[in-house]
């Protein structure tokens, strides 16, 4: 029988928090499209993760949204306590449109709807999660999810242009709470003022982090930290379909990874960014979340193994 979990120890995996949007999106593709269909950061982070461990999501959903989605979470065994009904709205809603070259998109519409209000609310046995993902919600709002964690946990935050530009300060008070940025390579020369990737990633450390990945879309990423860079190339995928979400996929497998581990040293790191990889290599191959759903553990690990053998000599 296939699995969908991926057994990378012989010790349970520890669970992980995720707080971030849960969404209805539009995509338009040059090739296909689709209406109101599953999305947001949390959801693809969620649905990555699980194929590592338990994770506990955080968000907010309007009185529209589809019970099928609720049921798919659960058969993922994502655990729902932290997730809220709020019965004043509909859920959140974006529409896009992909260019041919899938280098750029076009926001057509957005909808905050009940995500306007979100004040991220962790029940009390989330409260000491080891391992926790912030989403790119606002940098106050990730302050909060900080305020309400007790113990020691290892936090990873990811964030958007929107809140480089209006909420600068208070993001970079967040990089001295968390272990880990997740940006992209724009968002990244944004945040240092820095064009160059090399010197972006060096002057994020400088700022008080112990590391940070920038991502380069389909060239990959690269990971920053003081015992050295680790670059990775992207999975080659040949059929691309929807990159919404990849980045969201990618952060949710690579923490998913750290949890099954139970470690967070450089080596493990870097062997966490390949299995991110190869599970955001999944996401875009259907649109939506359609792929990492039904994506097996035996294919995340081949696509893994692969990119071991392009990144060694």
């Amino acid at each position: 029988m296939s699995s969908k979990k991926i057994v990378l120890s012989p010790e349970l995996p520890a669970p992980l928090l995720v707080v971030g949007s849960v969404a209805y999106d539009s995509i338009i593709t040059p090739y296909s499209q689709r209406e109101r269909c599953l999305g947001g950061s949390a959801s693809y982070a969620s649905l990555a993760a699980s194929h590592y461990t338990t994770p506990r999501l955080v968000g907010v959903v309007g009185a529209d949204f589809n019970p099928d989605y609720i049921a798919l979470f659960k058969k993922c065994d994502i655990c729902l306590e932290g997730l809220k009904h709020d019965k004043s709205g509909p859920t959140f809603y974006w529409k896009g449109e992909y260019s041919e070259d899938w280098n750029s998109r076009k926001t057509l519409e957005i909808q905050l709807n009940v995500f306007e209000k979100f004040q991220p609310e962790l029940p009390v046995f989330y409260r000491n999660t080891p391992y926790v993902m912030l989403g790119n919600i606002s940098p106050e709002l990730q302050h909060s999810v900080c305020d309400q964690l007790q113990g020691d946990p290892f936090i990873i935050a990811d964030t958007i242009d929107l809140w480089i530009d209006i909420q600068r300060d208070a993001l970079l008070k967040l990089l001295k709470r968390v272990h880990c940025i997740l940006i992209n390579d724009s968002e990244a020369a944004q945040l240092t003022q820095e064009k160059n990737v090399i010197r972006a990633g060096y002057k994020l450390l400088k700022e008080g982090l112990p590391m940070a990945i920038i991502k380069k879309g389909e060239h990959g990423a690269y990971l920053f930290h003081p015992k050295g860079i680790f670059a990775l190339p992207a999975y080659p995928v040949t059929n691309v379909q929807d990159p919404t979400g990849a980045g969201d996929s990618f952060a949710g497998a690579f923490l998913g990874y750290l949890a099954a581990m139970k470690k967070t040293d450089f080596n493990h790191v870097k062997q966490a960014m390949i299995y991110a990889t190869a599970t955001a290599s999944m996401t875009v191959e259907a649109l939506s979340c359609d792929r990492i759903c039904s994506a097996e553990a035996s294919e995340i690990e081949k696509r893994a193994e692969e990119l071991k053998t392009m990144v060694s000599l």
